[in-house]
C-alpha cells in the first residue's frame, strides 16, 4: 500500500517542527547550565584570576643595589635612575613586535627570542625588553602607548649602577648585568628570575647576595585599553646592603695615575692585616657599558684588543717575577743554613754551571749577601740556588704562597706556578734538570706569580713570617693566617739588603722618600730565553718592583708590574708615589686629630660634597 505524504500545513508536520524546536532549546539551556557550572563552581579561581589580570596590572619596583664604599665611607659605586620598557603579557600581540623593535632600535629576531623565553617562564616575571631608554625611545613608548597602538608597552623606573670614570677600580669592583640563560640553568642561580640584574665579576659578583636588594611591586587598575585608572597599592623595594671596602680612594687615585698608559698592575696592602688599600689593572675598561647590557660592538672591541683589557692583571697575570724572588731565595738559604750573612761569591759577569754559562748584567766582583741583594747580582744567587737545590727552593717558595691562590675575596684568581720535580713530572712527564734550578734561582724559568701574590709574599717576610689573606671587606678578620716562624736575625739581614736596594745606590733608588725608610727590590724578567734572541727581537722585558715601609715595622707593601717596562728600576717611582701618598695622608690625619674641637663653620661645610664624608648606613 503506498505511503501517504503529509503536507506541510497538516497537523502532523507542525507537531514535529515544535518538538525539534523544544529539543534544541533544551540543548542550548543545558549547554549554558554546563558553562555556568564550569565557571562558577568547578573552576572559579582560574577565571577570576583571568578577569583580575584584565583589570589589575602589576609593575615591578626595582630595588637599588647597595653602595660600594671605600674605607673612609666615601662612595665608590652608587646608583642612578634609568627607564626600562616592559611588555604586558595580557595585552601582548606578537604581530606588534616588528614595529616595537624598530621603534626601540632592537633586533627583531633577538626581541622575538627574548619574549619567547619569558613566555616559557613564570607568569609573574615582567618581560623587560630594553633598559636605559633614550629620550627618543621614551617618546616612542609614550606616544604609542597613549594612542593604544601598542598597549602592551609600559615604562618603569629601574636603578642602574654608576661606576667611576676612566675604568678606575674596574677589575676589582667588576660589573653587573642581566642574568643569562646559561646562569638560569645553573643550580647556583636557581633563586633568580629572568631579567634580574646580578653581579657578573669582581666584588659585584663576590658579594652579590649582600648588594642585591628585594624588588617591590606596584598594582594599578587599568581599563580595557591598558590605560591606568587607579592605584591599588605598592610593596616598596628593599635596597641592598652597603659594602664598605678596605680601598683608600686617595691611594687608589695616585696608583691609577702612576699606571696610566702602562700595561700592568699595582697592588698596595697592609701586610699586618691583609687589607687591600689599592689595586690597579691596566689597560682597563668602562664597567658602565656593562651596567645593563653591553653593545655587541663594544664587546667585540674589548675582546679583540690585543692588550686584553678584560684581564684582571693584579690577580690573573701570571709572569716570571725576576729578581724580586731573590729576597725569598736569601731567606730560604739563611733558614736552611746554606749561607750566612757573611757568605761571599765572586761575580765576573756570570758563571758556568752544568756546562753552560749563565749571564749577569754586570761584573760585580766579590760581594756578600747584603750587597748581592742591593745590587741584584744574578751570579751570587746562581751559586745560592745550586747549593740549595730545587727541593728546598720549591718548599720555601710554596711557604710564602707561590703556586697557590691567596684566597682574596675576588672570583677567578690565578694560582701561578711554583715549579718542582713533582710539578714537572705531573705536567710534562719529564724529570727536573739541574740547569733549570739555576734559572729558577733568579726568578726565571717556569716560576710565575701574580702581583697580588708578590705583595703578600714579601709583606709576610717583612713582618717576620706571617702571611695574611688579602681581602677587600673592611669588616673581615683573618683569624688563621699562614705562619712560618722566621729567625729575627735572618729577617733583619734580608730587610737590610732591601734597604740597600733603595737607599744605598742600589737598583731601586727611584723609590727613595726623604723621611721614610723604604725597602724594596727590583725585578727585570725576561719574556723568553736570552738564547733565543731572534724570537726576542721587539719584545721588552717586564719591569717589577716591590717595596714596603717603614722597613722594620711595615704598614704598607706595594708591588708593581709594568709589562714591557724593561728594567725593574723603571717601576720604582710608581711604588714610591703610592707609599708617599700613604704617609702624607697619615701625617695629615695625625695633625687633624691634634686640633682642638672647634665647631665646623656651616658656610664651609656646605661646600663639601656629601659623598666625601658619607657614612656607612
Amino acid at each position: 500500500m503506498p505511503r501517504r505524504l503529509v503536507a506541510r500545513d497538516e497537523p502532523g508536520f507542525a507537531g514535529a517542527k515544535m518538538a525539534g524546536f523544544q529539543y534544541t532549546a533544551v540543548a542550548i539551556f543545558l549547554f549554558l547550565i554546563s558553562g555556568f557550572w564550569q565557571l562558577q563552581i568547578k573552576s572559579p579561581d582560574v577565571y577570576s584570576e583571568r578577569a583580575e589580570r584584565n583589570r589589575v596590572r602589576v609593575l615591578p619596583v626595582g630595588a637599588p643595589r647597595g653602595k660600594i664604599l671605600d674605607r673612609d665611607g666615601r662612595v665608590i659605586v652608587g646608583n642612578q635612575s634609568s627607564w626600562s620598557v616592559i611588555l604586558s603579557r595580557e595585552s601582548l600581540k606578537m604581530d606588534h613586535l616588528h614595529e616595537i623593535a624598530d621603534g626601540l632600535h632592537l633586533d627583531y629576531d633577538d626581541l622575538l627570542a627574548k619574549v619567547s623565553r619569558y613566555l616559557r617562564r613564570s607568569h609573574s616575571e615582567p618581560i623587560i625588553i630594553k633598559d636605559n631608554l633614550s629620550l627618543g625611545e621614551l617618546a616612542f613608548v609614550d606616544s604609542h602607548r597613549d594612542s593604544s597602538t601598542f598597549p602592551e608597552m609600559e615604562v618603569v623606573q629601574i636603578p642602574r649602577r654608576a661606576y667611576p670614570a676612566n675604568g678606575m677600580l674596574a677589575h676589582a669592583i667588576g660589573y653587573t648585568g642581566e642574568i643569562s640563560e646559561g646562569e638560569l640553568d645553573n643550580p647556583e642561580y636557581a633563586k633568580y628570575n629572568q631579567g634580574q640584574i646580578i653581579g657578573k665579576t669582581g666584588l659585584e659578583k663576590q658579594y652579590n647576595e649582600t648588594l642585591m636588594g628585594v624588588d617591590g611591586e606596584r598594582r594599578t587598575v587599568v581599563d580595557n585599553m591598558g590605560r591606568e585608572r587607579a592605584m591599588l597599592g605598592e610593596v616598596p623595594a628593599k635596597p641592598g646592603q652597603n659594602l664598605q671596602t678596605t680601598i683608600d680612594l686617595d691611594l687608589q687615585a695616585v696608583a691609577e695615575i702612576g699606571m696610566e698608559g702602562k700595561r700592568g698592575a699595582l697592588v698596595a696592602l697592609d701586610p699586618n692585616t691583609g687589607e687591600i688599600m689599592a689595586m690597579v689593572s691596566r689597560p682597563s675598561f668602562d664597567p658602565n657599558k656593562f651596567a645593563v647590557r653591553i653593545k655587541s660592538a663594544d664587546w667585540k672591541e674589548l675582546t679583540s684588543n690585543p692588550d686584553n683589557p678584560l684581564l684582571a692583571r693584579a690577580t690573573q697575570a701570571q709572569l716570571a717575577p725576576g729578581s724580586t724572588f731573590k729576597p725569598i731565595m736569601a731567606m730560604a738559604a739563611l733558614e736552611t743554613g746554606n749561607i750566612t750573612e757573611a757568605t761571599t761569591y765572586n761575580c765576573p759577569g756570570g758563571g758556568t754551571f752544568y756546562g753552560r754559562f749563565f749571564h749577569c748584567d754586570q761584573h760585580h766582583g766579590v760581594l756578600d749577601l747584603h750587597r748581592a741583594i742591593a745590587l741584584s747580582c744574578d751570579t751570587y744567587f746562581y751559586n745560592v740556588g745550586v747549593k740549595m737545590g730545587i727541593n728546598d727552593i720549591a718548599y720555601y717558595g710554596q711557604m710564602v704562597g707561590y703556586g697557590e691562590k691567596t684566597g682574596v675575596d675576588l672570583p677567578n684568581e690565578a694560582s701561578g706556578t711554583m715549579p718542582s720535580p713533582e710539578w714537572k713530572l705531573r705536567n710534562y712527564r719529564e724529570k727536573w734538570y739541574a740547569g733549570e734550578t739555576v734559572s729558577l734561582s733568579i726568578g726565571q724559568g717556569a716560576l710565575t706569580v701574580t702581583p697580588l701574590q708578590m705583595a703578600r709574599a714579601i709583606g709576610g717576610i717583612a713582618i717576620g713570617g706571617i702571611w695574611h689573606t688579602p681581602h677587600f671587606l673592611l669588616s673581615a678578620k683573618d683569624d688563621k693566617p699562614k705562619q712560618w716562624p722566621l729567625s729575627p736575625e735572618h729577617v733583619h739581614t734580608v730587610i737590610s739588603g732591601m734597604y740597600g736596594v733603595v737607599n744605598e745606590a742600589g737598583t731601586g733608588g727611584g723609590a727613595r722618600i726623604p723621611g721614610v725608610d723604604v725597602c724594596g727590590k727590583t725585578g727585570t724578567a725576561q719574556t723568553m730565553s736570552l738564547d733565543n734572541e731572534k724570537a726576542r727581537k721587539g719584545l721588552k722585558d717586564n719591569s717589577w718592583f716591590v717595596a714596603f715601609a717603614p722597613c722594620y715595622k711595615p704598614e704598607i707593601v706595594v708591588s708593581v708590574l709594568w709589562e714591557g717596562g724593561e728594567w725593574g728600576k723603571n717601576s720604582a717611582p710608581v711604588a714610591r708615589d703610592v707609599i708617599k701618598s700613604y704617609f702624607d695622608k697619615k701625617a695629615r690625619t695625625d695633625v687633624e686629630l691634634q686640633k682642638p674641637n672647634i665647631p665646623a663653620n656651616p658656610a664651609v661645610s656646605s661646600l663639601i660634597p656629601p659623598a666625601s664624608h658619607a657614612a656607612v648606613q
